[in-house]
C-alpha cells in the first residue's frame, strides 16, 4: 500500500501538524510505503502524483480544507480520503464530501456533526489522532528537565501546579478552571495555575481579558499566563511538570493534550462531551465536568476561507450548537478531591497511561487507518 500524506508539512506545533506528522510516522514504522508533503504546495503534490503514484491520499484537516486536500488529487486522478475534525459547523462542500468512498474522523462527536450538517453517516469511519508513548512518558519529580520547567513557571516544590494548554486559555475551559479554583473554601495544598498559550493577536486580547477575571476572583497572584512560542520537543516536559491537567474545553474535536497529559501519568479534567467522549473515561482517568451550557447560534458569516463570497451570511433551518461550557462545580469538586488525594491523582494518571498505550498510540492509530482502508475501499 502506498499513501501519500497531505498536512503542515514539515509539522509545526499545531495540533493538525501533529496529528498528519504521526500517521506519517506510524505508517512508516508500520511497513507502509508512505511520504508526507504539504497540504498547500501544489507543484510537489503534483510530483507525487506523477512518481509515486499513491493508493490513496490522505489529507489531514478540517471541511475549509476541502480544495487542497481533496479536490486537488481528484483533479489529478487519485483516490482522496480526508481524515477531518470539525469546528462546530460543516458549512460547504457536502456535495464534494459525499461523493467521496471514505472520510475519516478524529471522534465519534465529530462524525455526529458531519452527519447534522448533511453528510452520509455510511461514509464515515472513526479514526483517533496518534500519540508518541515513547516522547510522552511520565517522568520522576526530581528530574533535572521536570525541574527546571517549574523553576521557570515560578512553581516551588512544595506548590501544586496546574496546567492547561491551548492556543488560547478560555477556549480550552480556562475562565471556568479559574472560577472554580476562586471557589474552594475547603483546605487545599498551595497551589498555581499556569495556562500556557501561544503568542498571536487573538490570544494577547483574550489574556487581557482573563487576566482581568483572575483579578476579580482574587486569584491573581496565583494564575500565571505563560506566552511564547514552545516546539513539541518541549511539551512532554511541561506536561510532566504539572500535578493535575485541567482543560475543560469548550469544542473539542479530540483531545490531543488531554490525551497526551494521560500519557504523562497526568490526571485529567475534562468536560463530559465532544471528543473527550471518546479519550477518556470518566472516574478513572478523569473527571469529566457537566455541560452547564450550550452556546447555539441560529446564523453565522462565513468568507472565501469557507468557499463562500465574503460576508455571506447563512441561516440554518435550526439552531446548531457550537459551544460548550463546563459546570464550574464539577470542576471544583474535581480539584479538590485531586489536590488533596495524591494516590488518587497517581492512580487516574496510571490508568490513563495504560488506556493511551492500548488505544492512541501512534502506531496503533496507523495500522487503525491501514486496516480500514483496506476494509473499506479494498487496497492490498
Amino acid at each position: 500500500m502506498k499513501i501519500l500524506v497531505l498536512y503542515d508539512y514539515p509539522p509545526s506545533p499545531g495540533g493538525l501538524a501533529t496529528q498528519g506528522d504521526l500517521l506519517y510516522k506510524g505508517l512508516l514504522e508500520i511497513g507502509v510505503d508512505a511520504h508526507g508533503v504539504n497540504f498547500q504546495s501544489m507543484q510537489e503534490k503534483e510530483w507525487y502524483y506523477k512518481w509515486f503514484k499513491p493508493d490513496v491520499v490522505i489529507g489531514i484537516g478540517y471541511w475549509g480544507h476541502t480544495p487542497q486536500v481533496v479536490l486537488h488529487p481528484i483533479a489529478h486522478g487519485m483516490t482522496a480520503v480526508p481524515w477531518f475534525v470539525a469546528d462546530g459547523y460543516i458549512a460547504n462542500y457536502q456535495d464534494v464530501l459525499n461523493k467521496l468512498p471514505l472520510i475519516l474522523v478524529t471522534s465519534n462527536w465529530v462524525k455526529e456533526m458531519y452527519v447534522r450538517d448533511g453528510i452520509d453517516a455510511s461514509l464515515i469511519e472513526v479514526v483517533p489522532v496518534g500519540c508518541n508513548t515513547e516522547i510522552f512518558i511520565p517522568f520522576e519529580k526530581n528530574d533535572p528537565k521536570i525541574l527546571a520547567v517549574r523553576e521557570a513557571l515560578g512553581i516551588r516544590p512544595d506548590q501544586l501546579m496546574i496546567l492547561t494548554v491551548g492556543g488560547d486559555a478560555s477556549s480550552k475551559g480556562g475562565r471556568e478552571v479559574m472560577e472554580a479554583l476562586a471557589r474552594i473554601n475547603v483546605p487545599v495544598p498551595e497551589w498555581k495555575y499556569v495556562c500556557k498559550v501561544w503568542p498571536q493577536p487573538r490570544t494577547e486580547a483574550q489574556n487581557v481579558s482573563d487576566l482581568q477575571l483572575a483579578q476579580e476572583l482574587g486569584i491573581a497572584n496565583q494564575v500565571t499566563f505563560a506566552t511564547s512560542i514552545i516546539s513539541r520537543t518541549f511539551v512532554p516536559y511541561l506536561l510532566g511538570a504539572c500535578d493535575i491537567y485541567a482543560a475543560p474545553s469548550r469544542l473539542e474535536g479530540f483531545g490531543m493534550l488531554q490525551v497526551e497529559a494521560g500519557a504523562c501519568g497526568k490526571p485529567v479534567i475534562g468536560i463530559n462531551a465532544m471528543g473527550m467522549l471518546d479519550t477518556l473515561v470518566q472516574n478513572k482517568t478523569a473527571f469529566m465536568a457537566g455541560v452547564a451550557e450550550k452556546i447555539v447560534l441560529d446564523e453565522v458569516v462565513l468568507g472565501p476561507e469557507s468557499g463562500y463570497k465574503p460576508g455571506t451570511h447563512l441561516h440554518f433551518d435550526k439552531p446548531r450548537t457550537v459551544d460548550y461550557r463546563a459546570d464550574i462545580k464539577d470542576i471544583e469538586t474535581a480539584l479538590v478531591m485531586l489536590m488533596n488525594n495524591e494516590a488518587l491523582r497517581k492512580q487516574m494518571g496510571m490508568e490513563g497511561r495504560e488506556r493511551v498505550v492500548a488505544h492512541f498510540d501512534y502506531r496503533v492509530v496507523a495500522q487503525k487507518m491501514v486496516n480500514v482502508l483496506r476494509e473499506k475501499l479494498g487496497i492490498s
